[in-house]
Order: structure tokens, then C-alpha cells, then sequence
């Protein structure tokens, strides 16, 4: 049975989607931007953290020696359960979500803000969802006990 995941645009498509999207709210909305001392620091912070989870979870998987596609979870060649995946079942959608909100942040748009839960919920539908089910398929009670004790996000 193929077990190919169902979606048109790979996560990265999706982030920068949402990216613009901020964007564009930013420059729609001026009215809705903020300023605070602690803005530039939080956000470059937060990107700093999020492209060192993204690249220790990248890692985990070529040390693992599986795929890092996430069009083709059908694919990967074991579970990947400690390091990175120990803590969140996707540290890689965790970072792209860090990358957003301190996008968000760096632009100082309330506004923007809303961008972020937004981005969580399509890629939850449009790339978690299948993902989890190619994977429970693939690696059946295994993984099924890797979701009761590790959350999606965190």
C-alpha cells in the first residue's frame, strides 16, 4: 500500500507562505507595530535557537542515516526517538515555528503575531497529520508508543 503523504507543498513552501504572509500583515496594518528594547535581542535569540534545533535535528537524521524528506516519511528506515526527538516529535516544524514568530517579532507587528498559530494549524494539517499516520503505518506499535510518550510540539 502506498503510504505517500498527501500534501501539494513541502513544509519549507508552507513557512514562507507564512513568512510573506506576516509580511504583508505588517505592511497592511502599520497601526498594529510595537517597539520595546527587548525586541532585537528576543528575536535574534529565538532565531539563533531555532536554526541550532533545526540543524541538530537535521543531524539526528543523517546520523541515523534516514530521510529528511518530509513529502516521503514512507521512507525513512528507522524511528527516530532521543536527541532532538526525544523532547518534540518535530523539532524541525518547532524551529519553523521559532523562525515565524521571530520574524514576527523582529517586524514589531502585533498583528503579524497571529501568523503563528495560523502556520501551526495548516502545517499541522497539511503535513503532521499525514506524516503521522505514513509513520504509524510504517513502524506500527512502536511508534504508536513514541506518540504516547513524546508530544507533537512539545
Amino acid at each position: 500500500m502506498d503510504m505517500t503523504v498527501n500534501t501539494r507543498l513541502p513544509p519549507p513552501v508552507i513557512l514562507l507562505f507564512a513568512v510573506a504572509a506576516v509580511w504583508g500583515i505588517d505592511w497592511l496594518a502599520p497601526a498594529t507595530r510595537f517597539e520595546a528594547p527587548w525586541l532585537t535581542p528576543m528575536t535574534v535569540t529565538l532565531a539563533a535557537a531555532a536554526a541550532g534545533v533545526m540543524l541538530a535535528a537535521a543531524l539526528w537524521f543523517a546520523r541515523q542515516k534516514t530521510t529528511l524528506n518530509p513529502m516521503h516519511p514512507e521512507r525513512a528506515r528507522h524511528l527516530l526517538t532521543t536527541g532532538p526527538y526525544a523532547i518534540s516529535r518535530n523539532p524541525i516544524y518547532l524551529a519553523d515555528t521559532a523562525l515565524l514568530l521571530a520574524w514576527a517579532l523582529w517586524l514589531g507587528n502585533a498583528a503579524g503575531l497571529l501568523m503563528v498559530p495560523v502556520f501551526i494549524r495548516t502545517l499541522t494539517r497539511l503535513q503532521i497529520e499525514p506524516e503521522e499516520q505514513a509513520l504509524a503505518h510504517k513502524f506500527g506499535e512502536a511508534y504508536r508508543d513514541y506518540c504516547r510518550r513524546v508530544r507533537r510540539w512539545l
